[in-house]
């Protein structure tokens, strides 16, 4: 945002939130926090559709609602702009926020390819805005402690990174919205797979402790599973490599007997480090950290939009380069392959019904531990030969 438009402490910055349901609206409390807190003035709230009384209930006097960002961007002229929306109108929306030259927080996935991160790049540039992505690990109090020790060679060379994740996720996750489960929606990507929403996390967490979150990879390899009648895969590993630095491989799905805290874990030529970053526990070898709370993305968005040189943003869009890649290849690999009826059994009923692959909580953490795809530990239904999603990306 240029010069003129910054605002005191005395006169707090506007702050304005695009979407009003779903996670969007846990976006509303928090703006109303910050307000009475007298951080922000919280502004204006917008949707495509009218916003239910819960929402409206959390503006405070003054503030407004607005259908569409546009409306909103001319009436409040807010300062920073939470967009909350479907990830395939985060280019759009994300972009309106920047060409007003306003600073801007985006959920994830913050872009479906590498052409919606250099969009965005470019009119953050342009404007002078900051962008920052709502990957909240990257405020997680744990990572600048692991990366002081790998930077003090505690582990070593670093040679690898794994990620793992096994959740559950019923019939009605897949209901949610007219998106869900999808690759494509009216012509527009989607890309609502294991990998690139439920886990995108454990992806972009993986990267960044890498220290490679900001590069182009040098190939992608992907393997996409299904177990329902969806387009996108519901269980998945990949292993990106770089011209330099460590090979990330994450694995993942949402068919587990029952739910697993997801993890990072770090390969060192001297040791190891676990991270799980969802309760912010950290362990360097035998060593176990509990530093509590991360930073609330939103609130370092704030501090930084008051003071930009003095607070750097903790998780700004290009630290998120690789993982658009990522997206990317998956949105553009064949479509998953079936997991056999045999390896899969139904648990629950109605809404709550649920598909489980046998053994997939165990096997996500063998590949993560050994930095190898399902086909490559031996997953019974995960062979290449049998149609296994395989993408392999150069350049």
């Amino acid at each position: 945002m240029s010069g003129s438009r910054r605002r005191t402490v005395a006169d707090p910055p506007r702050l304005a939130v695009v979407g009003t349901s779903g996670y969007a609206f846990s976006y509303l409390h928090r703006a109303r926090i910050l307000h009475d807190e007298g951080l922000v003035r919280f502004a204006g709230m917008a949707d495509v559709r009218v916003p239910s009384a819960a929402a409206i209930a959390l503006l405070p006097e003054g503030g407004t609602a607005h259908v569409g960002v546009d409306d909103l961007l001319r009436r409040c002229r807010p300062d920073i702009t939470v967009v909350a929306t479907p990830p395939h109108a985060h280019v759009r929306v994300g972009g309106a926020v920047l060409r007003a030259g306003g600073d801007l927080l985006l959920e994830t996935p913050p872009v479906l390819d590498l052409a919606g991160f250099r969009t965005l790049s470019r009119l953050a540039a342009e404007n002078g805005s900051a962008c920052q992505t709502g990957f909240q690990s990257f405020g997680s109090p744990a990572l600048p402690v692991l990366r002081t020790a790998i930077a003090a060679g505690k582990l070593g060379e670093v040679v690898g990174v794994g990620a793992a994740g096994a959740w559950i996720r019923t019939d009605a996750y897949y209901r949610r919205n007219p998106w869900a489960g999808r690759r494509w929606l009216d012509g527009e990507p989607v890309v609502d797979g294991a990998l690139t929403n439920p886990f995108s996390h454990a992806v972009a967490t993986a990267l960044l402790v890498g220290g490679v979150g900001g590069r182009d990879p040098a190939e992608i390899a992907l393997e996409l599973y299904g177990t329902r009648d969806i387009e996108a895969d519901d269980t998945a590993c990949l292993r990106i490599r770089f011209d330099r630095g460590p090979e990330i491989v994450v694995a993942a799905s949402l068919c587990a007997e029952q739910d697993h805290e997801p993890y990072v874990v770090v390969h060192g030529s001297k040791g190891r480090a676990k991270f799980w970053y969802k309760s912010h526990r950290l362990e360097l070898d035998d060593e176990r950290v509990h530093l509590g709370e991360p930073v609330d993305l939103l609130r370092n968005l704030v501090a930084h939009h008051l003071d930009p040189a003095g607070v750097p943003l903790l998780a700004p869009l290009p630290a998120t380069r690789a993982f658009a890649s990522v997206v990317e290849a998956v949105r553009d690999a064949p479509s998953p392959a079936r997991i056999p009826a045999g390896w899969i059994r139904t648990a629950g009923e109605g809404a709550s019904r649920h598909p489980v692959v046998r053994g997939i909580g165990e096997e996500v953490a063998v590949a993560a531990d050994r930095l190898a795809l399902f086909s490559e530990i031996g997953v019974p239904w995960a062979s290449a030969g049998r149609g296994g999603s395989a993408a392999d990306r150069t350049g």
